[in-house]
């Protein structure tokens, strides 16, 4: 097990590899489209979006690719995987829209890079809403701040406008109007094409393709179905194309949000199945209809005990931290991630010493 950190595009410097290195991280995660449109702030602190896409295809090119490896790898790290399509690349793959032929052509030569470069997962969040509904607060111990989620709160969001999918608006002169609701049997029939065309490309090239469950874990947002909003979907995805590209991108903190399950069973059964990509590793108090998000050590998961099932079951992939509580100090972030990272690092150490 090999613990790593995720790192947005504007953060993929010398100055956060070495605090990566620092804290006893080895690998890098990285979102190669950054969602906001004037710098970090929490998800959810605007109605309107995460900004503009532009589409940049240059940045997933073999050469760019290759670069920001060859960085990570000076730097004394690997390049574990990255996260997330960027929306104005894809959106009519889960929209079902008249590009989704030729965007998942480029998706597919996305995945051929990544091969010939070396890098071996790509994680996607199949969502036409993607993160919606939750606000800031101090949820955390000593009054950190956090994000939580209260369902009332989420049904009040408005439908999601023409040109914009994921949060990210990728037309700006899209008509007024909102996007026709996409119903579950709709999203999944969509995933199906996307894995029909991509799981074979991924398999040839050496590349995972690992899904990230849905959070908020709610059956529908802002109009729109989810598609693992329950444990029993991940199970539904892997029988319904069983190649052993077809993998999980586990978050721990949305998968605690569930109603649904038993986390540690199902992290059993995933992990011994060879179905974790890499995981994401937050804790959480509460559940759907209202959870906060907490420090690693104060939520409802026992961490080492995920830990250890994800170790008895040769899991020889990525762990990182995903989001955390910012710690009040001049650097939140750091000082939230230092933190997390500290108790992750000692935690699969332990792992790795004889009993």
């Amino acid at each position: 097990m090999k613990l790593g950190l995720g790192l947005y595009k504007h953060m993929l410097t010398a100055e956060n590899y070495a605090f990566a290195r620092q804290c006893g991280a080895t690998h890098i995660v990285a979102h190669l489209t950054d969602y906001f449109a004037d710098g970090p702030r929490l998800p959810g602190q605007t109605a309107m979006g995460w900004g503009v896409t532009r589409g940049d295809r240059s940045v997933w090119s073999r050469d760019t690719l290759a670069r920001l490896k060859s960085e990570m790898n000076a730097a004394g790290l690997e390049f574990a995987a990255i996260e997330n399509f960027d929306p104005g690349l894809w959106y009519d793959v889960p929209l079902g829209g008249p590009r989704r032929d030729a965007q998942l052509d480029f998706i597919a030569q996305i995945i051929r890079n990544m091969g010939a470069v070396g890098i071996p997962v790509m994680g996607y969040n199949f969502s036409i809403a993607g993160v919606a509904g939750w606000s800031a607060g101090a949820f955390a111990r000593g009054g950190a701040t956090s994000v939580g989620f209260v369902e009332s709160d989420a049904l009040g969001l408005d439908p999601i406008p023409n040109g914009m999918i994921w949060n990210m608006v990728y037309d700006p002169e899209a008509p007024e109007g909102t996007i026709p609701p996409v119903d579950h049997e709709t999203l999944w029939a969509n995933l199906h094409a996307f894995h029909d065309a991509i799981l074979p490309v991924a398999e040839a090239a050496g590349v995972q393709l690992a899904a990230h469950p849905d959070d908020p874990p709610m059956p529908t947002m802002r109009g729109h179905a989810r598609l693992v909003w329950q444990p029993r979907f991940y199970d539904k995805m892997f029988a319904d194309n069983p190649s052993r590209a077809n993998r999980a991108e586990l978050c721990i903190g949305s998968l605690s949000e569930m109603s649904e399950g038993d986390i540690y069973a199902d992290v059993d059964r995933w992990s011994r199945d060879g179905r974790v990509g890499y995981v994401h590793l937050r804790n959480v108090r509460g559940k759907v209809p209202e959870y906060h998000e907490v420090f690693i050590d104060e939520g409802d998961v026992d961490i080492p005990r995920i830990l250890s099932i994800l170790n008895r079951n040769g899991f020889d992939g990525t762990v990182i931290p995903d989001h955390t509580p910012q710690v009040t100090c001049d650097a939140p972030w750091h000082a939230g991630m230092a933190f997390a990272l500290g108790y992750m690092r000692a935690e699969i150490d332990r792992l790795g010493r004889p009993a």
